[in-house]
């Protein structure tokens, strides 16, 4: 909860996240045998695993699903830019301090970038200095 009482949006595990991911991907509602077949191309997977993850995450309220047909029907109530913001303040708040910046230096820390990647974090720190005032 937060602190006005309204309720914030569920995280979802690795597992959810995965089947969020097929779903954003396929952008329409889908049913369980859809997501089975697309997770199923990398991966060996049972279908009533997707199908209990699936009802479990429409219970938590990640995912609305139509019942108005045989097959039902399902659709990720939070777009995938809302949850990665979601995800990502959370992991900030939690093991950074709140700080972007400690974010920013362990991830480039942990993982190399490339040249190209630089100037492409550089380009988003000049837009984001534009867009918000802000000078060096």
């Amino acid at each position: 909860m937060t602190l006005l009482g309204i309720k914030k949006p569920p995280k979802p595990t690795a597992g959810e996240l995965e089947i969020l991911d097929v779903m954003w991907r396929l952008a329409q509602p889908v049913t369980v045998r859809d997501v089975h077949a697309a997770l199923s191309e990398s991966r060996t997977t049972g279908y009533t695993t997707v199908l209990k993850l699936m009802q479990i995450m429409a219970t938590k309220g990640l995912l609305d699903r139509d019942e108005s047909e045989r097959a039902h029907r399902y659709r990720p109530r939070l777009q995938q830019q809302q949850t990665r913001t979601q995800l990502l303040r959370d992991l900030v708040e939690r093991a950074f301090d709140g700080s972007a910046a400690l974010l920013v230096q362990q991830a480039l820390a942990t993982k190399r970038a490339s040249p190209a990647e630089i100037a492409e974090i550089r380009q988003m720190l000049d837009r984001y200095e534009l867009e918000n005032g802000e000078s060096q």
